[in-house]
């Protein structure tokens, strides 16, 4: 008797251990099968952090897309506006000198063609013609009124009066005061006369 509970105890401690390797073995079973159902697994989360990186790449592009195409439009603008500056540079110095071509013009009309007058005249026709080279030389041209169809881009309308012939409506008939341009941009507009 002494030797069955002596072996008694040995194979319960052995099914003991045996329930116990099995305990832990469903254990580490069971942990893998909650992983796959559970949680999700590494190359999922590979994926998913994929797909991320992918979107903020994309979104990077897209910014960095815009912010160039931005500056592009800012430096066209910027070259633009400076190329505008360089052809108009001094249009008021040059308005203001407008003015005085005019009177040089009024000084050639009131001098006389005589002999009496003809060095004070050409001194006069020098000046005048060396001040208007000059000022073709910056780009200034004078608008071609006299006889032209009324433009209220470049003419201004003192006043209206009937046209002496019919193929004279609606043109320049008198030039009171010439307009000027500068590359093609009016800086004086021709003050006319239109005929009705």
């Amino acid at each position: 008797m002494e030797d069955q509970n002596s072996i008694t105890p040995e194979i319960e401690t052995q099914s003991d251990s045996k329930s116990n390797q099995t305990a832990q073995s469903s254990a580490k079973e069971e942990t893998p099968k909650k992983s796959r159902f559970g949680t999700k697994s590494s190359k999922d989360k590979s994926q998913e952090v994929i797909q991320d990186l992918n979107q903020k790449l994309i979104e990077a592009n897209d910014k960095y897309l815009r912010l160039y195409s931005e500056f592009d439009n800012f430096r066209k603008r910027t070259i633009k506006e400076k190329a505008d500056m360089y052809k108009t540079a001094g249009q008021d110095v040059i308005v203001s000198v407008i003015g005085t071509v005019d009177d040089f013009e009024r000084a050639l009309k009131i001098t006389g063609k005589g002999e009496e007058n003809k060095a004070h005249r050409e001194g006069l026709e020098l000046i005048y013609n060396k001040f208007i080279k000059t000022l073709e030389q910056k780009g200034v041209k004078e608008i071609d009124a006299l006889g032209k169809d009324f433009d209220t881009d470049m003419h201004e309308a003192l006043t209206q009066i009937p046209a002496p012939t019919p193929d004279l409506k609606g043109k320049v008939i008198d030039v009171i005061e010439k307009g000027y341009m500068i590359s093609d941009k009016v800086i004086r507009f021709a003050k006319v006369v239109v005929g009705q």
